[in-house]
């Protein structure tokens, strides 16, 4: 196993728990305001870093925040089904809000107008050389194309988002420990995690850091879980 090699900010997520503050227009806690204070409750609660959607979000974050803030801007295209960060164009407006590393996504699907994943790195690297780039893979076969290209770290944020991976309730912790298993690229653990046991299983598994998002941030879905554990209980009983 080789020895992976991170500069100080990368180095400062090591064991950490990161908190994703985003809200979808549609939502009712959408709103920059509401996503600072979210990100601010997260920092005074332990996080070591925020993953934000949208400059507008993510500016607001950095005027109430100290912690460093993974950014990306969610926006759809025609002809393809990459949304997280798409194009240099979202890239440029996260970098110029402030983002302190770039998340986007790496998975192996088209992506607007052609482009290719080595030709959209190489175009972020040259525009903003200072920026970390953070690669949401799907699959252990991406997440190796991205270390590849040099990446400074690799989410699992996509797996069971796209048709061709594991489509489970569960985290991917499988993926996780393949991809650390490699010591290549430092590994972020994303996706369905909704309990402490979880992110110390992914941490465990050989995760750098450990993301969450649902589980803390969305009160809708947090409530409708609760709802459906209630429901699915007194059905039983009645039984």
């Amino acid at each position: 196993m080789g020895e992976i090699v991170e500069d100080s900010l990368v180095a400062s997520l090591k064991g950490g728990f990161i908190v994703s503050c985003q809200a979808l227009e549609e939502e009712p806690l959408y709103g920059a305001e509401v996503m600072a204070a979210m990100a601010a409750a997260a920092e005074e609660g332990g996080a070591v870093a925020i993953r934000a959607n949208t400059p507008v979000d993510i500016a607001s974050i950095k005027r109430k925040c100290k912690l460093p803030v993974i950014g990306l801007f969610k926006k759809n295209y025609p002809g393809s089904e990459v949304y997280i960060t798409p194009t240099m164009r979202e890239i440029r407006e996260i970098a110029e809000a402030g983002a302190d590393l770039l998340a986007f996504d790496a998975t192996r699907q088209p992506r607007p107008n052609g482009e290719t994943l080595e030709a959209f790195v190489a175009a972020i690297r040259r525009a903003y050389p200072r920026l970390r780039l953070v690669a949401d893979v799907s699959t252990f076969e991406e997440g190796v194309a991205a270390m590849a290209l040099g990446i400074d770290l690799v989410s699992t944020t996509l797996s069971g988002y796209t048709p061709y991976s594991p489509q489970q309730e569960r985290p991917d912790i499988a993926l996780v420990a393949r991809l650390a298993e490699l010591g290549r690229t430092p590994v972020l653990a994303e996706g369905r995690i909704w309990t402490p046991e979880e992110c110390v299983a992914c941490l465990r598994s050989g995760a750098h850091a450990v993301v969450v998002g649902t589980a803390i941030t969305r009160p809708q879905e947090i409530t409708k879980r609760f709802v459906r554990a209630i429901r699915g209980a007194l059905q039983a009983d009645r039984a």
